[in-house]
């Protein structure tokens, strides 16, 4: 009786292999479709497509960055559009990166101009503008000696930085200048106003407290009205709420 069910089932299990298996690969072979154009769509449009023409589909992402490319948008395929395949081939579609990359800006002082734009430009980052600042050592000459932003600041591809370059005056004295007065002021305000008079923002540091106003600026060094070398550095003290 054992003999007879296990003939059964494997009558059964061989029926179904031929039915579910077998017929459809005989039924598809020689057969063949073509594969939809899907770059530029969307990712949930793009794998409908192809779902449609009979393909299945795989998601990957790229490891370089496109700026202006949603991280749902497909880039590229492959198979490449108009390829022959076998229903039910899988297409690889490639995305954007999801995370924009972060670069963390150096100190370019003493770097030359040109050195620092290739770097930024690696990294996608604009120069919004460049001074021009007297010097009185000729090796600082066409050398960034100030920026806008401070070492460390943490940046994404598309932002902007202003750089200060030393431009050589021989024989003669460089201008001392009055650092300006920036207590109160909101950061930004006090980078725009210490940029603006000649001079360079550098660290900023923070102190906890729940009287004064968050973000602005308690101290300076150096002080303000001290006279100064154009570029100097301004380090800046704000005010920032306890958790």
């Amino acid at each position: 009786m054992k003999k007879v069910l296990l003939v059964v089932v494997m009558l059964l299990f061989a029926g179904f292999v031929a039915d579910k298996v077998i017929m459809p690969l005989y039924t598809l072979h020689g057969s063949s479709v073509r594969v939809p154009d899907v770059t530029g769509l969307d990712a949930e449009v793009a794998r409908g497509r192809l779902h449609q023409a009979g393909l299945s589909s795989t998601t990957g992402y790229s490891a370089v960055y496109l700026r202006d490319v949603d991280s749902s948008t497909v880039i590229s395929q492959r198979p490449e559009a108009g390829s022959a395949v076998k229903p039910g081939r899988g297409v690889a579609i490639l995305l954007n990166k999801r995370e924009r990359p972060e670069y963390h800006l150096p100190d370019f002082y003493g770097m030359p101009l040109g050195d620092v734009r290739e770097l930024l430009e690696q990294h996608d980052i604009v120069i919004h503008d460049i001074q021009e600042q007297a010097v009185s050592v000729e090796s600082e000459e066409g050398r960034v000696v100030g920026q806008s932003l401070p070492p460390s600041t943490v940046l994404s591809d598309g932002a902007s930085l202003s750089l200060i370059v030393g431009r050589y005056q021989q024989g003669g004295e460089v201008a001392m200048l009055p650092v300006p007065n920036v207590l109160g002021l909101f950061l930004k305000d006090a980078r725009e106003e210490i940029i603006g008079a000649g001079f360079n923002t550098g660290n900023v540091f923070y102190e906890y407290s729940s009287q004064l106003v968050p973000s602005t600026v308690i101290n300076q060094k150096p002080s303000a009205n001290t006279l100064c070398e154009p570029g100097q550095v301004v380090e800046l003290t704000i005010v920032i709420e306890p958790e």
